[in-house]
């Protein structure tokens, strides 16, 4: 007897050690984040021994391999719940697998364990593919659903694990449409009935999906126009919050490029501010340059100088690895920062000069506006732009080419080349402008004082019947701005100048809108007309206000030395002299320079011709 009862306690034992392992399996109604487990046919009297209630069999070698042992009862039944213990048994305890039926036996009579095998799938490999949940991806469910609401009647069907994967294939089902089709399409997706339970399924399973559904999920919920202030953006971003340290760097990535397009709040400010850390700590290792141009623009203007510099830093160590598309997009993103490198722009510029054949109109407008936003003068960049256009000209829209015009006047540049071909375009067509394209393009020419040899008279007439047919839908600004260019190219339209010179509206004009810019474009208007010698013009008389004084801000840095020198109450700042010279920093000291006197003071004064020199010098250092 105990030659049998000593191996059958080592078999009790090595089956013993594997009942901790056990794991319940919940079976969730919708399927989801578990996985529904079945077998039929299943007796558990058939699984190790026949009749194993209360005799001792013959010494048994438990052979499994990848085994599942399923087992129900008091001990592993909860009441109200349906679910099975799974023991997963240890893959060394046989080097085979072996198959349960019910229909064979496992025991011999002489209690020597025999094992039969099926050729075909065993019973483990059909449970296998049936605990298997079937997956789903973004791109299969864009590429199988037509619209938004297919994506959400899918979902609604048999939602699957994880839902930020609908989310996803929406953004990128309404990417391929148009504006008005996309329109329709998410106010239909506001209405699904199962959206709302899409939403509450998405907040619970933020916090155990992966990061980088998670961050995915939160990019296409913004980009698919759901309001911010709602509970599951905002549910998402305290997550996120939580969840930041797991980010890589492709998730930094969607995180930086999420938070740019969002307003500020306060789980923006935390994330951003969270974000800035990570850069810093991080920025060495960003192997991506298009990671590295997302972090840069997401950190915003107010970011330390310090984390600007280090940025910037290895911005400049991956310049040979800059694409055109990199180099293109730097200049945003410095803009976005308000960081102006220039040594970085002077790179990405030679970049964008020698391949600018074939580049957008939106790059192009994004890099002028950017120079402008950043104050980067560079002539060659300028010019390489404006003579791809001059060349290619003819392709070019005509709202296109002035939108170029605006910006190359707001950075002070005339290419001569593009605005002579721009105003013969006018002369041909100057019966399709509107009233915002004729304003803009007198400004322009009149700013930048250009005139061709030959068709300058042709242009301003055309430019001037042009205005005088819009004269009904101009508004009194609009009108003092197109009548003060012309005047200025030294033509004076009849009809418009007096339609302004009309009482009503230079009363609007004092007393509404940027009172101080009508005022100065006014006076500009009354000295032109003064110098004009046509015969009505003599007779107007303008009673214009005078022009206040322009201060100019004082430099705070002197001022700050200023003061450590010498001390509060000893120089003025703002100084306003005759004939409106204007100077930062005025100091007072008696005719020998040897002390500074208090403004309260003056007894010690005798020459202000010491005081005059003394303002001169203390103006031209300070500029």
């Amino acid at each position: 007897m105990s030659n049998r009862t000593g191996p059958f306690l080592w078999n009790l034992r090595q089956f013993s050690t594997l009942i901790p392992t056990s794991r319940t399996v919940r079976q969730y109604p919708l399927g989801l984040c578990r996985p529904q487990m079945a077998y039929s046919n299943w007796n558990p009297r058939n699984l190790l021994l026949n009749n194993f209630d209360n005799r001792l069999q013959a010494p048994v070698r438990c052979l499994f391999q990848n085994a599942l042992v399923f087992k129900s009862g008091d001990d592993f039944q909860t009441k109200g719940t349906s679910s099975v213990t799974v023991l997963t048994l240890d893959r060394l305890l046989c080097p085979r697998r072996l198959s349960f039926d019910s229909k064979h036996s496992l025991i011999s009579d002489n209690g020597l364990k025999k094992t039969s095998f099926h050729q075909e799938a065993s019973s483990e490999d059909v449970l296998t593919k049936e605990t298997k949940p079937t997956p789903v991806t973004s791109r299969k469910l864009s590429q199988e659903c037509n619209s938004l609401s297919d994506v959400l009647d899918t979902f609604s069907r048999a939602p699957k694990f994880p839902s930020s994967n609908y989310f996803s294939a929406m953004w990128t089902i309404a990417k391929r449409m148009s504006n008005e089709q996309r329109r329709f399409e998410k106010q239909l997706m506001f209405n699904h009935p199962a959206f709302h339970q899409l939403c509450g399924q998405m907040m619970r399973e933020a916090k155990i999906m992966r990061c980088d559904h998670l961050l995915f999920g939160l990019h296409a919920v913004v980009k698919l126009g759901i309001p911010q202030n709602t509970l599951l953006v905002q549910t998402l971003l305290r997550v996120v919050q939580e969840r930041i340290n797991e980010c890589d760097e492709k998730c930094l990535s969607v995180l930086s490029t999420v938070l740019e397009t969002m307003e500020p709040c306060k789980n923006v400010d935390v994330l951003r501010a969270g974000l800035r850390i990570l850069a810093d700590q991080q920025v060495w290792k960003i192997e991506r340059v298009f990671t590295l141009q997302a972090m840069m623009k997401c950190i915003g203007k107010d970011a330390p100088m310090a984390l600007k510099r280090k940025l910037e830093m290895k911005a400049l160590r991956e310049l040979d690895r800059f694409s055109l598309l990199n180099s293109q997009r730097m200049f945003e993103v410095l803009a976005a920062m308000g960081h102006c490198s220039v040594v970085l722009l002077d790179e990405c510029s030679k970049m964008v000069v020698g391949n600018i054949h074939g580049c957008p109109f939106k790059i192009l407008i994004s890099i002028l506006q950017s120079c402008r936003d950043l104050r980067y003068r560079n002539l060659d960049l300028f010019k390489g732009i404006a003579d791809y256009v001059a060349t290619t000209f003819d392709v070019w829209k005509l709202k296109q080419v002035l939108f170029l015009l605006i910006l190359f006047e707001n950075l002070g540049f005339r290419h001569v080349g593009l605005m002579d071909l721009f105003m013969k375009k006018i002369v041909d067509e100057a019966g399709v402008l509107n009233m915002k394209s004729i304003v803009s393009i007198l400004h322009v020419y009149s700013s930048l004082n250009h005139f061709h040899t030959c068709q300058t008279r042709e242009f301003l007439e055309a430019m001037a019947g042009a205005l005088t047919g819009c004269l009904h839908q101009l508004s009194s600004e609009n009108l003092l701005n197109a009548v003060c260019s012309l005047c200025l190219m030294n033509r004076f339209p009849l009809a418009a100048v007096n339609q302004l010179l009309q009482k009503d509206v230079i009363s609007e004009l004092l007393t509404s809108g940027d009172m101080e810019r009508n005022v100065h474009k006014l006076h500009i208007l009354a000295a032109c007309l003064k110098l004009d010698d046509a015969p009505y013009h003599k007779a107007v008389d303008l009673a214009l206000p005078l022009l206040p004084p322009a201060p100019l801000p004082p430099n705070a840095k002197v001022a700050e030395a200023l003061s450590s020198l010498l001390g509060d109450g000893c120089f003025s700042k703002n100084v306003q002299l005759p004939h409106n010279y204007h100077i930062d920093f005025e100091i007072r000291m008696d005719t020998n320079r040897s002390q500074v006197l208090p403004f309260s003071d003056m007894d010690v004064v005798t020459s202000a011709t010491d005081i005059q020199r003394l303002r001169t010098c203390i103006h031209l250092l300070s500029l």
